[in-house]
């Protein structure tokens, strides 16, 4: 399997309009120079994941201008794309929430093939936290070529999530996000213990640039089931293609079969 991790700079003298038009010609020429399998974006690419006053007023239904640009530019490219997130207004639910950060993934057909929202939202009582409503669904998707579990940044520091979604059977995780440079060690922390302890690997696709002034860290990573890091960008707008065997996964949970020792969170006893 070949995957293309796109690290976007968010420029904040850049339109979302022009972002969102070059990113869909940055997914195309990807597409046609690296020959991918799988192309990712990051987390609220469109806005800066930072960027909350821009949330609500850059707001789209599910099926808005991201949507279209994206299905379109996966149907073009003929590949499966992670789209990364998007601040996805929903009129029809909850009136009291109606903000998610949700993330779409397309086929190589231009079809939806899964939306997650984000369940771990950052902030402590403030930022995102308080601005978007929290997802409630584990999701997975399944190419030809591994079974994909979805996450988004924060996501990364609760191991919990992870271990549902190999329950749910993903043998790869991908998470898109808009982590800050002052935090990058815990990034690649958090991206190899999550493939060490699920045996998986790992595709977590950051930004570069400055968002409403944080820095962010960019080094965008892909790790292999055994926690090694195959490839790892740098801070600023860069293109990260790796190619992988996803049979490694089951080898190595055939070669130490740790899972199987699982207690905790499975069917024990309490008293």
């Amino acid at each position: 399997m070949r995957a293309s991790l796109i690290q976007i700079a968010v420029d904040e003298g850049e339109s979302v309009n022009s972002r969102r038009s070059r990113v869909s010609s940055l997914v195309r020429e990807v597409a046609e120079r690296e020959r991918p399998d799988l192309v990712v974006l990051p987390e609220l690419w469109t806005t800066g994941a930072f960027a909350y006053e821009s949330f609500a007023s850059e707001a789209e239904s599910l099926e808005g201008p991201t949507y279209e640009a994206m299905a379109k530019a996966a149907s073009d490219a003929g590949v499966w794309l992670h789209a990364g997130s998007i601040p996805e207004r929903d009129a029809a639910g909850d009136p009291s929430v109606d903000l998610y950060n949700t993330s779409l993934v397309f086929s190589p057909d231009g079809e939806l093939a899964a939306s997650y929202r984000k369940i771990h939202r950052f902030g402590f009582d403030k930022g995102e936290a308080v601005l978007m409503g929290a997802g409630s669904e584990l999701v997975t998707v399944r190419t030809p070529d591994a079974a994909i579990g979805l996450a988004t940044c924060y996501d990364l520091r609760f191991p919990e999530l992870f271990r549902g979604l190999v329950d749910a059977g993903a043998e790869m995780f991908v998470v898109p996000a808009g982590w800050p440079a002052r935090r990058r060690e815990h990034w690649t922390l958090f991206a190899r213990a999550r493939a060490v302890e699920d045996q998986v690997y790992v595709l977590a696709c950051g930004t570069g640039g400055t968002h409403a002034g944080v820095p962010q860290a960019g080094h965008s990573i892909v790790v292999d089931p055994w926690g090694e890091v195959l490839a790892e960008a740098g801070d600023g707008e860069e293109v990260l293609t790796v190619e992988f065997d996803p049979a490694k996964v089951a080898a190595t949970r055939e070669q130490f079969p740790a899972l199987k020792d699982r207690l905790l969170g499975m069917d024990v006893p309490r008293r």
